[in-house]
C-alpha cells in the first residue's frame, strides 16, 4: 500500500519514541518540558546553532532546511505531530546540521539536554529507540536525495503531494477523508527543488488533468492513482 510505503521510507520514526517509558522517567520529561505556542513562520533552531535540548511537536507542522548558497532554502521534510526535533545534533554533541521553522500555528514542548540525557542514560527502551530513529534517519535522507536526483520536477511534485498528504491528515482520520495540505507555494517549491513559477505551473497542468483541487491556500489530491503515475511510482505494486 501507498501509505505504507511512504510511512517506513519517508518518516522519521519519532513519533513513539516515549511510549513505555516508566512513569519516573515521564514525569522526569514532563515536569523539565515547557511547551511554547509558535506562530506560523517562527524560527524552531536555526543551521550553525548549538542544541541545548530537544523539541516534541503536540501539534502543528514545522519544516525542516537546508540554506543554500543563493540565500534560499531547500526543504527536505515536514515534521507533524508526535515527532521530535533536535535530538540528532544533541546526541552527536555537534552543531544543528538544519534549521526548523514553524508552517502553521504549532505548541511545542522543549525538554532541556540534561533532563532528556538523565533519561536516556537510565533507559534502555528509550536508547533502543533513538537507535533505531536514528538509523531510519539516515535512511530517509539517503531516499530523499536520490529522489531528488533521480526524478524530474514534474515526478518530484507528485511525490512530494503524496507524501505531504499523509503528513497532513489528522490523526484517525479514514483514508477516504479528503486531506487538505495547507503549505505556501513558497514552500512546497523549495521542498520540490524547482523556482515557484514552475511549481504553479506544474500545478495548474495537474488541476486541469483533475489530479488535484486547488485554492489560494490548499492542495486536495483528487486522484491518487493518477498522481502516482505521474510520480513514477507504479513499480512499487502501489494500489489506489
Amino acid at each position: 500500500m501507498l501509505n505504507n510505503f511512504l510511512s517506513e521510507n519517508f518518516r522519521l520514526k519519532s513519533d513513539q519514541i516515549f511510549e513505555g517509558l516508566t512513569s519516573t522517567e515521564q514525569e522526569i520529561l514532563a515536569a523539565s518540558g515547557v511547551t511554547h505556542l509558535y506562530k506560523k513562520g517562527e524560527i524552531i533552531f536555526r543551521e550553525s546553532g548549538i542544541p541545548t535540548g530537544i523539541f516534541y511537536i503536540k501539534s502543528g507542522r514545522v519544516k525542516k532546511y537546508k540554506s543554500t548558497v543563493k540565500g534560499g532554502e531547500q526543504i527536505f521534510y515536514v515534521c507533524s505531530e508526535g515527532e521530535l526535533l533536535g535530538y540528532h545534533a544533541l546526541l552527536g554533541e555537534d552543531y544543528y546540521p538544519d534549521s526548523a521553522a514553524t508552517i502553521e500555528d504549532s505548541e511545542i514542548t522543549f525538554i532541556p539536554k540534561e533532563s532528556f540525557l538523565q533519561v536516556l542514560r537510565n533507559s534502555t527502551v528509550l536508547s533502543n529507540r533513538l537507535l533505531k530513529a536514528l538509523g531510519h534517519e539516515f535512511s530517509l535522507f539517503i531516499n530523499s536525495i536520490t529522489n531528488l536526483a533521480t526524478k524530474t520536477v514534474r515526478e518530484r511534485l507528485a511525490f512530494n503531494l503524496l507524501v505531504l498528504e499523509e503528513k497532513f491528515k489528522k490523526p484517525g482520520c479514514k483514508s477516504s477523508t479528503p486531506v487538505e495540505i495547507k503549505m505556501s507555494r513558497t514552500d512546497l517549491a523549495n521542498m520540490v527543488g524547482t523556482a515557484k513559477e514552475t511549481l504553479v505551473r506544474l500545478l495548474q497542468e495537474f488541476k486541469s488533468n483533475q489530479l488535484v483541487e486547488t485554492t489560494r491556500k490548499t492542495i486536495r489530491i483528487i486522484n491518487r492513482k493518477g498522481l502516482i503515475t505521474e510520480a513514477n511510482m507504479i513499480g512499487h505494486n502501489l494500489k489506489k
